[in-house]
């Protein structure tokens, strides 16, 4: 099975000591594709410094709406001119979230609606956080999300609801270890099944969100454990796992607009 990691942070310091291994290991557990994911100007930068120096890396650039605080127009020229190389396939992780409120609520939706606007000119696909929003965040994309974009929303804990609203504006759903976790994942494994399969991204939002079965041996999650995301949405969706594989593998490069020559 071919499997692509649609969303880490390689950026983070847990990885330092033993990158080269984290992405051997990666390789022998079939994936070939990661994506790593800036929230900030500095692991934006560092996002694109690794996608650059591996093949099997691409890159996203964003403001994540903790750090949006720190938002500036500086920030945003800076991002622009990092997009400009070719291993950049996405704009993220951006979005909202009033659970933690590391950043106003206003400046969370200025740099939310400023990079949707951005990204849209750029043409990029744009990688969603939303949390506790009340419905917010699907105002704004109405208002600001053109019809025909690409996009997924990573980590998604919603509800049928919530999912199927994202369904119908077009974007994908990304699905993390999450299901795997006995009770904080049985919501999420009720509305599984009822995701389009066209529309499903596997992740592991690594360093965090170890699955269940590596949550007593490892402290920290990583590319290779995607395939325990894999196996649980096959399980729950009843479906073989090798088919299941290749159509996410398919979703997550056309999201991303990664040719087929690209895709191994």
């Amino acid at each position: 099975m071919q499997l692509f990691d649609s969303h880490c942070h390689l950026d983070d310091r847990s990885y330092q000591t033993d990158f080269h291994q984290v992405l051997n290991r990666a390789r022998d557990a079939g994936v070939i594709k990661i994506m790593t994911i800036g929230v900030n100007i500095r692991s934006s930068r560092i996002a694109v410094a690794l996608a650059e120096a591996h093949p099997e890396i691409y890159a996203a650039v964003g403001i994540h709406p903790h750090d949006a605080k720190n938002g500036s127009d500086n920030h945003l020229d800076e991002l622009d001119r990092l997009t400009r190389h070719a291993k950049v396939r996405a704009w993220g992780e951006v979005g909202l979230d009033f659970n933690r409120m590391f950043s106003p609520r206003r400046d969370q939706e200025q740099w939310l609606i400023r990079q949707l606007e951005l990204s849209d000119q750029l043409g990029l696909p744009v990688i969603f956080h939303e949390r506790d929003s009340n419905g917010r965040f699907s105002e704004i994309l109405r208002a600001h999300f053109r019809p025909g974009r690409q996009g997924v929303v990573h980590c998604f804990s919603g509800t049928r609801k919530e999912m199927e609203t994202y369904v119908d504006m077009g974007l994908s759903i990304g699905i993390t270890g999450i299901v795997t976790i006995k009770g904080r994942g049985g919501p999420l494994r009720k509305i599984i099944p009822h995701i389009p399969i066209d529309r499903i991204l596997i992740e592991t939002d690594g360093p965090y969100l170890l699955p269940t079965l590596e949550r007593n041996k490892f402290r920290r999650n990583e590319p290779a454990f995607v395939h325990r995301v894999l196996l649980k949405l096959a399980e729950v969706r009843r479906e073989d796992p090798a088919h299941l594989a290749r159509k996410i593998y398919e979703n997550t490069c056309r999201v991303y607009r990664i040719e087929t020559m690209e895709s191994g």
